[in-house]
């Protein structure tokens, strides 16, 4: 990991790296304790050492801190001054324009550089894949924890607080406020739960994912609440086939695998059908955040590689009626797909 940040110092001729993303801070030093609203910890990679900066409230917890020089954020233009420090990088996604200006003035070259620590996520260590797993293990039981409560009357914003309720009793926290999607909510990809009350023929979209150690999960389900009809059933059969095309290219595939082909898979086998294309991006990775690199989407660049996990999640949604999204996660191991959320695939009524 440091070896690959100080050849980053050479490449661009920086004399450090300056970092101030909690999840990025959390990532290299495996304390997550730090505040996201007050960025309250800075980390300086330089050449020869390692600096976190932070201030006297964290100072006692951080005394067993490895590879890292813990020192107080009030000495931070000192540490620049002794050892030299003139020219430095910065995560161009982290910054604000207002720290932007205000480092310019304490740095001779304050240049941004295109995320290095989140290229260094992508690929996840053994570790990194068994806190991943039971994220998912959790998302699995939450799943057949609220096929129970699903009652007819109960409304979204209920069944949204008695899945984050059981991921808390279950000592883990939310990846993402759950989200739960009745009749025609359901064709809106990123529904904001409301206290509409479910009835019979409605479909029922659930999206949960449980955070543990600090890594994520994230799995989408769609159930029927009643009979399901034929329309329903054939978007649910297309979902669920659209993502094993997505599947079958990534397995099949005997050269560099392009994130943007199994999304152009998917997708055009749902156009294929009849209905109109994914309005979301076909998949994410997942791990310290519920959305990381790569992206599976038309436009991406990533190339798939052993260690990725990453969601493939089609979907349609027809407006007025209701959508079928169908989302889980996947290992990238020896070029081959490992499904690591387990809860069924085979349509669910209710």
């Amino acid at each position: 990991m440091f070896y690959y940040l100080n050849k980053a110092l050479k490449l661009n001729k920086l004399d450090a790296l300056f970092i101030d993303s909690p999840q990025n801070i959390f990532y290299l030093t495996g304390y997550k304790g730090f505040s996201a609203e007050e960025k309250d910890a800075k980390i300086l990679i330089t050449k020869k050492r390692n600096y976190l900066f932070t201030d006297k409230r964290y100072l006692g917890e951080l005394t067993n801190l490895k590879n890292f020089e813990l020192t107080e954020i009030s000495l931070f233009k000192e540490i620049l001054q002794k050892n030299k420090i003139k020219n430095a990088g910065f995560e161009e996604s982290s910054i604000t324009f207002s720290e932007y200006k205000y480092f310019k003035k304490i740095f001779t070259n304050f240049k941004p550089l295109e995320n290095p620590i989140e290229k260094l996520r992508e690929i996840k260590n053994q570790e990194e894949i068994k806190k991943i797993r039971k994220a998912c293990r959790l998302s699995d039981l939450g799943f057949s924890f609220i096929l129970k409560q699903i009652k007819e009357n109960v409304t979204e914003n209920e069944l949204a607080a008695k899945l984050e309720i059981f991921l808390k009793e279950n000592h883990a926290d939310i990846s993402f406020k759950p989200i739960v999607a009745f009749g025609k909510n359901s064709a809106v990809p990123h529904h904001l739960n409301s206290n509409i009350k479910l009835k019979k023929g409605n479909i029922v979209l659930i999206d949960i994912g449980a955070k543990i150690d600090g890594y994520c999960s994230d799995m989408t389900r769609t159930v029927f609440f009643g009979s399901p009809t034929l329309k329903f059933k054939r978007m649910y059969q297309t979902v669920l086939s659209a993502q094993k095309v997505a599947v079958e290219v990534i397995n099949k595939s005997r050269l560099k695998i392009k994130a943007s082909d199994v999304d152009k898979a998917a997708r055009e086998y749902i156009i294929q059908q009849g209905y109109e294309t994914i309005p979301h991006s076909l998949g994410h990775g997942i791990g310290i955040d519920v959305h990381e690199k790569p992206n599976l989407s038309p436009n991406s660049k990533s190339i798939l590689k052993n260690g990725m996990i990453f969601s493939i999640e089609p979907g349609i949604y027809l407006n007025g009626y209701g959508g079928v999204r169908i989302e889980d996660l996947y290992l990238l191991t020896n070029k081959k797909l490992e499904k690591i959320t387990h809860s069924t695939s085979k349509i669910i009524s209710l």
